[in-house]
C-alpha cells in the first residue's frame, strides 16, 4: 500500500519549522539587543569589590562597564532566581553561601545552570567612633546584649532581654547604653553575624547547646533572634551610612564588613572579639572568630546573550585582581590561598555548575 503525502501538509510543516526557527532567532536577538551590558546585584559587602572590578573591566576592554547595584545578599539572590531573560540579573554578589532553599527557588524558575565563585574572605567588624571608648567584647557579650530573649540562672528558663547598658552585660564593659546599628534581615552580613557571633555566644550556655540536637528550630530561633526594643537598630544596606552615624554618636556601635573598617580607619575602630583584634592577618588565618567567605553567582544561560560575562569572570579571577598583591587587597579583600584561587579560576573559566 502506497501512502500519499499531502503536499499542503508538507508545506505547512516546513512553514511551521521556519517560523519556530525565526522566533527562536528573534528571541535570542531581542535578548542581546535588549541589553548590551552586564547587570550585577547583591551584597553590600561585596559591592565595593565588584564595583572596582567593573570599572577596571570597562576601561581596559571593549565591553561596557557593568551596572552594579547593592541590594543585600538575600535581595540579590531573590532577583537572580526570578528567571532567565534581560529583565533579570546576570550575576549576584553574596556575603554568605547560597542557601538550599534559594537554589530550589532558582530551579523552580528555570535557573538551573549556575556557577559559584568564592572571591575571598571578610571579617565582620563590631566598631565604634575613634572618639568613643575601646571595646573588648566576647561573642557571649554580644548575645547577652542583643538577643531578644536570654537565659536566667535557672536551666531552661528564658526572659525578655533586660540589659540596658554594656556594664549590665559584663562588669568589665563601659557603663553606656546598648545601641548597635546593623544590617536588615535581607543582608548576608546579618545572616553571618547571627550565625557566627550571636550563635557563637548563645551556645556557651550548655543547655542551649544541647537544645540544638533536640529541637534545631527552637535553638536557631533563640540564638538568632535580635531585640526589637531599640537596642539593635536596622540601619539599611549602606555600610557607609553606618560609619557616618557612628561618627555622630561615639556611644553607638556598628556592624559591617572589615573592608569598610579598613577603608574608614581614620574614623572608626574595631572591637576585639574573644581576645583577638580584627586585622587583615587575623581574618586571613581564621583566628578572628567572626569571619566569613564572600561569593558571587553567575547565570550561565546568559553567557553568549549578554556580552562580556566570560571576560568579566576572567578579569575578576586574574592574579592582578584578587591575588595577594592584587588591586582588591587595597580595598580590604582578604585573598584566598594561591591553590584555592587556581581551583576557582578554573571553575570560572569552565563555568562549573554549582553543587551544594
Amino acid at each position: 500500500m502506497i501512502r500519499r503525502i499531502n503536499p499542503l501538509s508538507r508545506v505547512t510543516s516546513i512553514a511551521a519549522t521556519s517560523l519556530l526557527l525565526s522566533l527562536t532567532t528573534a528571541s535570542s536577538s531581542a535578548f542581546a539587543a535588549g541589553r548590551d551590558h552586564i547587570e550585577i546585584v547583591g551584597s553590600s559587602t561585596v559591592y565595593p569589590f565588584t564595583t572596582v572590578v567593573a570599572e577596571t573591566f570597562g576601561k581596559k576592554t571593549k565591553f561596557k562597564t557593568p551596572k552594579v547595584e547593592s541590594t543585600g545578599s538575600g535581595g540579590g539572590l531573590k532577583l537572580f532566581c526570578n528567571g532567565n531573560g534581560i529583565d533579570t540579573p546576570d550575576i549576584t554578589n553574596a556575603s554568605r553561601r547560597i542557601k538550599k532553599s534559594e537554589v530550589e527557588k532558582c530551579h523552580s524558575n528555570g535557573v538551573d545552570n549556575i556557577t559559584e565563585i568564592q572571591i575571598g574572605f571578610d571579617g565582620i567588624a563590631i566598631a565604634n567612633s575613634k572618639k568613643g571608648q575601646t571595646f573588648a567584647l566576647t561573642r557571649k557579650d554580644l548575645f547577652l546584649a542583643l538577643a531578644k530573649q536570654i537565659p536566667t540562672s535557672k536551666e531552661g528558663e528564658l526572659i525578655a532581654n533586660p540589659h540596658k547598658t554594656w556594664k549590665q552585660v559584663n562588669a568589665k564593659l563601659p557603663d553606656i547604653k546598648i545601641e548597635v546599628l546593623g544590617p536588615p534581615p535581607t543582608s548576608g552580613t546579618r545572616d553571618a553575624f547571627a550565625e557566627l557571633a550571636m550563635e557563637g555566644g548563645c551556645k556557651t550556655f550548655s543547655w542551649i547547646k544541647a537544645l540544638k540536637k533536640k529541637d534545631k528550630h527552637a535553638y536557631k530561633t533563640l540564638c538568632h533572634s535580635l531585640r526589637e526594643d531599640g537596642a539593635y537598630i536596622e540601619a539599611g544596606e549602606n555600610d557607609n551610612l553606618i560609619v557616618q552615624k557612628l561618627e555622630k554618636n561615639p556611644d553607638a556601635l556598628g556592624i559591617f564588613g572589615f573592608s569598610f573598617l579598613d577603608q574608614n580607619s581614620d574614623k572608626v575602630k574595631g572591637a576585639s572579639m574573644d581576645g583577638v583584634a580584627i586585622t587583615f592577618e587575623s581574618v586571613a588565618d581564621g583566628s578572628y572568630p567572626v569571619s566569613r567567605p564572600l561569593f558571587f553567582y553567575v547565570k550561565n544561560d546568559h553567557i553568549g546573550k549578554v556580552p562580556g560575562i566570560k571576560e568579566f569572570l576572567a578579569e575578576f579571577t586574574a592574579e592582578d585582581t584578587w591575588g595577594d598583591d592584587g588591586y582588591l587587597t587595597e580595598k580590604g579583600l582578604i585573598p584566598l590561598s594561591e591553590e584555592k584561587r587556581k581551583e576557582i579560576a578554573t571553575n570560572a573559566k569552565n563555568l562549573t555548575k554549582l553543587k551544594l
